[in-house]
């Protein structure tokens, strides 16, 4: 099938930016601008937990409610069909998450207990 440059060019030129949602509430359009979901989503001030920004950790995990995400880093946390590391992925069709708590749970009990440990070995 022979590939018409005119209608490729028109297609990639107006190719329909991806509405990415929180909980049904449209948040950005996502553009090539944004290198990840996580670096957009902060730019429009939505506060999402994160530490290491490039799907090792899992702390920014996300549950999708519709729509798709292509990882650029393939993540080393293992994640479930519904679900997403905004720190390294785009999406690829109109998004709708819920910012899940669950990622954040973790690490913050990590670091109590770590803060715990410190100070009891700074009493005796």
């Amino acid at each position: 099938m022979k590939v018409n440059l005119k209608t490729l060019t028109f297609n990639k030129i107006f190719k329909k930016a991806p509405i990415v949602s929180l909980d049904g509430q449209p948040v950005l359009l996502f553009n090539q601008q944004h290198p990840s979901l996580l670096i957009a989503l902060e730019q429009k001030k939505v506060q999402v937990f994160s530490e290491c920004r490039n799907g090792y950790c899992g702390a920014c995990k996300t549950k999708i409610i519709s729509g798709s995400v292509i990882y650029h880093t393939e993540p080393l946390v293992k994640l479930k069909a519904d679900e997403c590391l905004p720190c390294c992925c785009t999406p690829v069709s109109d998004l709708d998450l819920n910012l899940s708590p669950e990622g954040a749970d973790v690490v913050t009990r990590s670091g109590i207990s770590a803060a715990v440990i410190i100070r009891e070995q700074t009493k005796t």
